[in-house]
């Protein structure tokens, strides 16, 4: 496993008024769905970053409003005149 340290000022952990374990979750989490909204990781390997299980990943991109199809427009009009 890496390990990744990230410095923040201080006043970020009062404004989000969180604990340093707490905001330790959140980027990781942050950082997992950013990635798997770009396309670099499977919902698999981002839900393992973010220390869930896949299912608790998938619903918390529906929460976060991350599209859990990661078809173009174009990809899911073709797929659909296949039918």
């Amino acid at each position: 496993m890496a390990t990744i340290t990230v410095d923040l000022p201080e006043q970020i952990e009062q404004a989000l008024n969180r604990t340093p374990g707490e905001m330790a979750r959140d980027v990781k989490l942050y950082a997992a769905l950013m990635l798997y909204q770009l396309g670099k990781l499977s919902s698999g390997m981002a839900a393992q970053m973010a220390g869930l299980s896949r299912v608790e990943f998938l619903y918390l991109c529906g929460e976060y409003g991350i599209s859990v199809f990661q078809y173009t427009s174009e990809e899911l009009d073709a797929e659909l005149a296949s039918d």
